[in-house]
């Protein structure tokens, strides 16, 4: 999945119906307010709530605690 992809802007977390950040590098969907992440297996992603895993590595809570300031930057 590619960051302009339309998908992107219509696709929600299974739990708390929020907006979902594309993670290219970990080729998954993170939900910053959950701090959890959903796969992407073969391009589709999967949103089950069961799918998703709770994120706690040091370098994904460093990119959470900057994401407020990335995202009003694309607002």
């Amino acid at each position: 999945m590619k960051p302009d992809n339309p998908l992107l802007k219509i696709l929600a977390c299974p739990l708390d119906k929020g907006p979902l950040i594309l993670d290219e590098t970990g080729g998954s969907l993170y939900n910053p307010r959950l701090h959890r992440r959903y796969p992407i297996i073969d391009g589709i992603p999967q949103l089950l709530p069961s799918s998703g895993e709770p994120v706690v590595e040091p370098a994904v809570v460093e990119e959470h605690d900057t994401l407020p300031a990335r995202l009003s930057d694309s607002a």
